[in-house]
């Protein structure tokens, strides 16, 4: 008897096993693995954090989530974030998460942690709710190297970045960033981005860049982009491709041809871009930038001369009118001040009409005094719906918001911090179709993991990290607006890292399965 016994639990177990031979098994669901190929019903199953079965498979899950009618889809990628900040105080990256997002790329536009092994060695022990990995920014190197000053670099200067830029990408740095058109960015070269993307070439880096110019200068800049990449032997990754003035509009049909007929030539080279017709940063951009030479301490002193004060407005004037085309600043609106929080989602115009002045010259003093008091977070109303429109149809466009990891419900900053792929998902694929569901999936899956290295995350494939998300495509939407931005998007039923839920039912569960990933230059060093 007991010998019939215990062969009877002997099976028992056993069958357990058998049955329950997956963490987790999504049942019947719209399988988009992420290369564009068509939508495919099936299963998918994870286990020990990797997508162990995706099709028919035999075998049961120790927990089974009925699938039918929502698309299993890899884990969004987002390859420009800034989120240094965020990530060590709210490390959970709900607006991203919240959005499918279980990947980000930060350090971008040049700015990024001065140290990445002390960065990633904090984000790490506090742990992560998606995956995150980092470029070494231009702007923080050169300042570390030379301060604010606004000249070429001297070669010992130059030998400093280099091997900061080198410490960087031995950390696990994937690239080189460049913001030239921020300060000191903007005061560098070619030469001196070639010198340090070189760098990051030996380490089987890439640059991603800011260009100088956006606007009236943008095939200018593209083609310095492209240079860079010629000269140092890298992959170019153009950020938020965009045409940002208004003169230029309809400019993206020459842009889009620069970019191809580099890769014709055997540059690789692409884009990415967040699906929105505004853009936002500092308010300091509007001001010319031989007035930021020295900081903030420096600018105040020059605006409180009242000569050099009217030279900077002046130049903003012609800047606005004869450049860009604008007769006021009705397009540029506050996102953050914390002086007079009352001026954030109202136009530079409002602000200046509500005093009693309307003209261009009242609404300049507006800014310079705003820059007086510690600058502003804005966003800017300066591209038209049609390039929008065009650079998200092109194939070489990945999708990426250019935001960070915002305190809910703190300023009025821009909807792409919480709705950039559900607004690709419900917007222009569901309502507008300006793209299809499995080309918008491939543009923030495969296409960006591709780009930046991340070989084992962007498909759903046996043995690949099990970044997954599951979402209705009747019902994906962002929900964050400019008049009220802070808004998680809806449809996401289940968003998974690593294997484990940060997203479940629609809720977050404060897991904090997230990784740091790093670059090939910290694998080469090991």
């Amino acid at each position: 008897m007991r010998t019939i016994a215990a062969a009877l639990l002997l099976a028992t177990l056993s069958f357990t096993a058998a049955a329950q031979e997956y963490d987790l098994v999504l049942r019947g669901g719209r399988l988009v693995d992420g290369t564009g190929a068509p939508w495919r019903e099936g299963d998918l199953a994870i286990r020990d954090g990797r997508i162990a079965a995706i099709g028919r498979f035999d075998g049961r899950g120790a927990r089974e989530v009925d699938a039918r009618g929502l698309v299993i889809a890899p884990g969004f990628i987002d390859v420009h974030a800034h989120a240094e900040e965020g990530l060590r105080e709210r490390p959970q990256g709900l607006n991203f998460v919240h959005d499918g997002v279980t990947t980000i790329v930060t350090g971008n536009c040049g700015g990024s942690a001065s140290d990445l092994s002390a960065f990633f060695a904090q984000i790490e022990a506090g742990g992560l709710g998606l995956n995150a990995a980092s470029l070494i920014g231009h702007n923080t190197v050169r300042r570390t190297a030379m301060g604010m000053e606004r000249r070429p670099a001297t070669a010992e200067e130059l030998a400093k970045m280099q091997a900061h830029v080198d410490e960087a990408m031995r950390a696990g740095a994937v690239g080189l960033a460049t913001g030239l058109i921020y300060t000191p960015g903007t005061w560098a070269d070619t030469a001196e981005v070639v010198a340090l993307a070189q760098v990051a070439a030996r380490h089987g880096g890439l640059y991603a860049t800011h260009m100088r110019s956006e606007g009236e200068k943008v095939k200018e800049a593209i083609a310095e982009a492209i240079d860079v990449g010629r000269r140092a032997g890298l992959p170019v990754q153009i950020s938020h491709f965009k045409i940002a003035h208004k003169k230029s509009w309809g400019r993206s049909t020459e842009t889009i041809a620069l970019v191809e007929r580099a890769r014709a030539e055997g540059i690789d080279v692409a884009v990415d871009q967040y699906p929105y017709p505004a853009s936002s940063t500092s308010l300091s951009v509007m001001l010319p930038d031989w007035a930021l030479e020295g900081g903030r301490d420096a600018l105040v002193q020059r605006l409180r001369d009242g000569r050099i004060r009217g030279r900077i407005a002046d130049e903003m004037k012609d800047q606005i009118r004869k450049r860009n085309g604008r007769k006021d600043l009705s397009y540029a609106v506050v996102a953050r001040y914390e002086p007079e929080p009352s001026r954030e989602g109202r136009s530079i115009r409002d602000i200046t009409l509500s005093r009693g002045e309307k003209s261009l010259e009242a609404q300049i003093h507006t800014v310079l005094e705003m820059m007086e008091k510690g600058g502003a977070g804005m966003v800017y109303f300066s591209m038209s719906d049609e390039d929008v429109d065009r650079i998200l149809a092109w194939p070489l466009a990945a999708v990426a918001s250019d935001a960070g990891i915002p305190t809910f419900g703190n300023g009025k900053p821009h909807p792409r911090g919480y709705g950039t792929n559900a607004r690709v998902l419900g917007h222009y694929v569901r309502e507008r179709r300006v793209i299809s569901l499995e080309e918008a999936v491939r543009k923030m899956t495969s296409l960006p993991a591709h780009r930046f290295g991340f070989s084992d995350r962007g498909l759903l494939r046996p043995g690949l990290a099990a970044d997954v998300v599951v979402f209705d495509p009747k019902t994906v939407a962002d929900r964050a607006t400019f008049a009220a931005p802070h808004a998680y998007a809806e449809g996401f039923r289940l968003v998974l890292v690593n294997g484990v839920p940060v997203i479940d039912d629609g809720r977050p569960t404060d897991a904090r399965p997230g990784r740091v990933l790093r670059g090939p230059g910290w694998r080469a060093d090991r």
